[in-house]
């Protein structure tokens, strides 16, 4: 295997070593597999291009154009012109795949599904660091830089990813990027010679390659390795390593350690305007009413003024037996419920859903428990794919009586959960007082914000309006009167802090969808988020204040027989006497259909015209691009066997009108090449006779045709140093001959390379970089067309000298 294209496997390996850091972040795995097959293809045209020879930028231009053909073919065939080249379409369906795309990324959580917006992205993302590896290390001959784009592919994964496991795909992308740099190493010291020498005692010269010890260099690139694994974890300013846990402490049998999660709501009203609903999970339940089974995953309690999010805390083990709810008395009604719960297989994420407040769980993994929150994070990569587990939780029922004469909260819990950002608008003040004017005590001000947003504020629920949790998006909430559950959940509870209510935000699922066969089933739609209250004696309490959806709590009714706060209508609707039996379902539409306006009423969607000409199709110019774009795709390979075919029958029928001398050079060129095509490079050092000997020496030439060689040898030497040269015939015939030799005893690889592929077609590159050349001088001096033509000339001249000398 020659140097290039040992170099150019090496890239590939190393880009698709980087690339197996992303297998964590989607499951399956397949599209790498695809990803493989794409980037060994646009590798392969690379490496044509390099054996044409084409110029640099093309050889780079051509791997970029055979990259968005393939991903063309795979991704957007049916919309393809002739299911290959890029038309309108297949870019407008391209276009709509990365754009899914990327809604997936920030809609799932790892290991995501591969969707297909997902699978194009990361395809295209492993294809365009190949192309950018294989053009610095291959094309350009500059192995290092490739370890920038091998490390933005790893980083990328590295970030995003959250499993334990991290080390070993960064061990597997560093032997890619070392693999690289030896390659490169040895064909760089291949262009220096042959270093001579004999072998070192004991071991067989075989273990030289090109005078290198090839082991040195490899106990230097591990111990390389391992000084980048060992140096981060014994310095203590950096850190714990890279062999270090993901979370400081968190691992199995740690009695501490801390916890920072990535606020859960990234994805929330994504999931709620999915067109399609899927079953998160399912759940089976000792309890009798099902309305108050909202399945917390995670409390957000931090209030920065630009988003909620969770504290970062501190986790411990799960107990056998969680401890009882901060400030629940023993004078609340209190009911244990059994409930067996089941996750989806795509459902992969680290916060595990349960009712709250939950009293044991029992489950299998690594798991840790956040006391503050009352919620179990996953340690070391353990997520909620297709898990099975059972809680034991409490079902609290305290009554307005209880909630309405609470005792004051520890000063602590106070001062942490009421405490609001400088940056609040006051208008959230304002608000918060004008609503709650004329309540007596912390549970009838949270009734009456409750009330306000869900009955008579006149506030709309519309999850196509662009979410925000920061303090402007909270004063354009409450002007604009228009959000779905964020708003509604984010702006109650920073209206109950400025009140001086300790509260925060819950993110889980509302009680779902009760089945014929028992279960209960909790889909995306069910996605939700709600404010939390403490009251002493009660704990964290559930208010929902967002309108049609989940279900107002037994505790927290409006009572009809006050007056309507400020801004109500004078007679505000009553609630039916009875609760409902299960969860209120969100206002949705039909597939194809969306809302109009805050009413209930759903429309159809209409259409989108499609980018393009009046009549449908592509225009004729894009058509002429795309069917002369193919042609060339078609041609280029071509180009290489076409060339040196036609310089064969050039050569072997001798210069138009030229010598003996010129004719015999002609034979000795076409032997010299026929030799490069096969393997054996021209040494221009050495001299016809011993170069044909080394041909018959490296390509195993039978008698016959090394007597053929030694014969042109011959005549090259008499034509270069005799007095009067004397023409030698039959040369074409020795020239074929050897041809023949070479060709029956090559292996079939070789031959069909030799073939499709010759090397000696870097002349052609050769030829017009002179002819290059020569223009911009013309075009530099101004010369007349006669000055062209002598250079011209020149130029022929200097070509023929060119082939004496090699």
């Amino acid at each position: 295997m020659s140097g290039p294209a040992r170099l150019a496997l090496c890239a590939m390996a190393a880009t698709l070593s980087a690339g197996c850091a992303l297998l964590p972040l989607v499951d399956p795995i397949t599209w790498l597999f695809q990803a493989a097959l794409l980037l060994a293809l646009v590798t392969g045209v690379g490496a044509l291009g390099r054996r044409l020879p084409l110029a640099r930028p093309l050889t780079v231009g051509a791997q970029a154009l055979a990259a968005v053909l393939l991903l063309t073919a795979v991704f957007a065939r049916d919309h393809a012109v002739a299911g290959l080249l890029p038309g309108p379409d297949a870019v407008a369906a391209l276009a709509d795949l990365v754009r899914n795309g990327v809604g997936d990324v920030g809609r799932y959580a790892i290991p995501a599904p591969v969707t297909p917006g997902i699978r194009l992205l990361l395809v295209s993302g492993v294809l365009l660091i190949g192309l950018v590896v294989d053009a610095l290390a291959v094309t350009y001959r500059s192995a290092a830089p490739a370890g920038l784009p091998l490390l933005a592919l790893y980083s990328v994964a590295a970030g995003l990813s959250q499993s334990g496991a991290g080390w070993l795909w960064f061990v597997v992308a560093a032997a890619g990027y070392l693999l690289l740099l030896l390659a490169e190493g040895r064909d760089r010291l291949s262009q220096w010679g042959r270093v001579f020498g004999g072998p070192v005692a004991g071991r067989p010269a075989a273990a030289r390659r090109d005078g290198l010890p090839l082991p040195r260099g490899r106990r230097i690139g591990a111990l390389a390795l391992g000084l980048a694994l060992l140096v981060p974890a014994v310095l203590p300013s950096l850190g714990s390593g890279l062999l270090g846990p993901t979370a400081a402490g968190a691992g199995p049998g740690a009695g501490g350690g801390t916890i920072s999660a990535v606020n859960p709501l990234v994805s929330l009203q994504d999931s709620l305007n999915q067109p399609e609903d899927r079953e998160v999970l399912n759940y089976r339940t000792t309890a009798t009413d099902t309305r108050e089974m909202y399945l917390r995953i995670v409390a957000l309690d931090q209030f920065d003024g630009t988003a909620w999010k969770p504290s970062e805390r501190t986790v411990t083990d799960v107990p056998t037996e969680l401890p009882r709810p901060p400030g629940l008395s023993s004078d609340v009604s209190v009911t244990r419920v059994n409930t067996s719960l089941s996750t989806a297989q795509w459902y992969a994420q680290n916060w595990l859903p349960l009712p709250y407040p939950a009293a044991r769980v029992d489950l299998p993994g690594r798991w840790r428990f956040e006391p503050e929150g009352r919620t179990l994070v996953g340690d070391r990569g353990q997520n909620t794919h297709g898990l099975q587990y059972q809680v034991e939780s409490l079902q609290v029922r305290p009554t307005a009586h209880q909630l309405a004469s609470a005792p004051p909260p520890p000063a602590a819990l106070q001062r942490e959960y009421t405490r609001v950002p400088e940056s609040l608008p006051p208008i959230v003040r304002t608000t918060a007082r004008q609503v709650t004017r004329g309540a007596g005590t912390a549970y009838d001000k949270a009734v009456k914000l409750q009330d306000w947003f869900a009955l008579y504020g006149g506030f709309s629920y519309n999850t196509e309006v662009r979410a925000g949790s920061g303090t402007e998006a909270i004063a354009r909430f409450l002007k604009d009167k228009e959000g779905f559950c964020v708003h509604f959940s984010f702006t109650m509870a920073a209206m109950a802090r400025t009140l001086g209510i300790p509260a925060r935000v819950a993110v889980g699922f509302t009680p779902g969808t009760r089945q014929p066969d028992g279960t209960t089933s909790v889909s995306l739609k069910d996605a939700h988020a709600w404010p939390e209250l403490y009251f002493q004696g009660v704990g964290w309490t559930r208010f929902e204040p967002t309108p049609s959806r989940g279900s107002v709590p037994d505790y927290a009714y409006p009572d009809t027989s006050q007056a309507p706060a400020p801004g109500g209508p004078e007679h505000a609707p009553a609630p039916s006497a009875v609760p409902p039996t299960g969860p209120s379902a969100p206002p949705t539409c039909g597939p194809g259909e969306r809302r109009t306006g805050s009413g209930p009423d759903c429309a159809a969607t209409p259409s989108v015209p499609t980018a393009g000409p009046p009549g449908g199709g592509p225009s004729i110019g894009t058509l002429a691009l795309l069917a002369l774009a193919a042609l060339l795709v078609v041609a280029l390979p071509a180009v290489p066997p076409a060339w040196r075919a036609r310089a064969r029958t050039r050569r072997l029928a001798g210069p138009p009108g030229g010598d003996a001398a010129a004719r015999t050079l002609a034979a000795w060129q076409e032997l010299l090449d026929t030799g490069w095509d096969f393997g054996i490079l021209p040494d221009e050092s050495l001299t016809p006779r011993t170069a044909a000997a080394r041909i018959v020496r490296i390509g195993e030439l039978p008698a016959d045709a090394a007597a053929a060689a030694q014969r042109v040898a011959a005549a090259v030497e008499q034509v270069l140093y005799a007095p009067q040269p004397v023409a030698t015939a039959g040369l074409a015939a020795d020239v074929r001959l050897v041809h023949a030799g070479l060709r029956d005893g090559a292996p079939r690889a070789l031959r069909i390379r030799a073939r499709l592929a010759p090397r000696s077609a870097a002349r052609l590159r050769w030829c017009w970089a002179a002819r290059w050349s020569a223009l911009r001088r013309r075009c530099r001096n101004g010369r007349p067309a006669t000055a062209a033509r002598r250079a011209a000339t020149a130029l022929r001249t200097a070509g023929w000298q060119r082939d004496e000398r090699t």
